[in-house]
């Protein structure tokens, strides 16, 4: 977790700025600021088009009486993708875009998915101590004698 955090807090700012300083030198430091806030202004528009189509899809599968996984999973990747468009930076709006716009999305969701049953295989693998956490067994059914009371 610690690498992760590293990487969101300190990596990714330093690499936006860099970015910024560069695309300013090339286009000049008033059409940058112009870029952001228009890519901001257009982000907020597509992850509000995008959150009403997941929670539409979300009603529609609570109403067919289906468990609403996938329609879930796009509304986290949606508030996701809008949150890193809305932050400042090229790099961070790269990302926002893939997780906003449906194809891309979906392939995210997959690779989400593969990633958590992964996980929880590896979590249903034996203890520390080698032997597994559940232990298995058998049941037999015994028939009673009926004049027995019950217990």
């Amino acid at each position: 977790m610690l690498p992760l955090l590293l990487l969101l807090f300190i990596l990714v700012p330093i690499a936006e700025l860099a970015v910024l300083i560069q695309i300013g030198q090339a286009i000049g430091v008033w059409w940058t600021v112009g870029l952001l806030l228009a890519d901001a202004v257009l982000g907020s528009l597509l992850a509000r088009s995008q959150g009403r189509a997941v929670w539409q899809r979300f009603t529609a599968a609570v109403a067919e009486g289906r468990i609403p996984h996938r329609e879930v999973l796009d509304g986290v990747l949606v508030i996701m993708g809008g949150a890193l468009l809305l932050t400042p930076g090229f790099i961070t709006d790269i990302f926002g875009a893939l997780f906003l716009l449906p194809p891309t999305r979906a392939v995210l969701r997959r690779l989400l998915v593969r990633r958590v049953t992964i996980r929880t295989i590896a979590s249903a693998a034996p203890s520390r101590n080698g032997r597994p956490d559940d232990i298995e067994g058998t049941a037999v059914d015994v028939d009673r004698d009926p004049l027995d009371p019950p217990r």
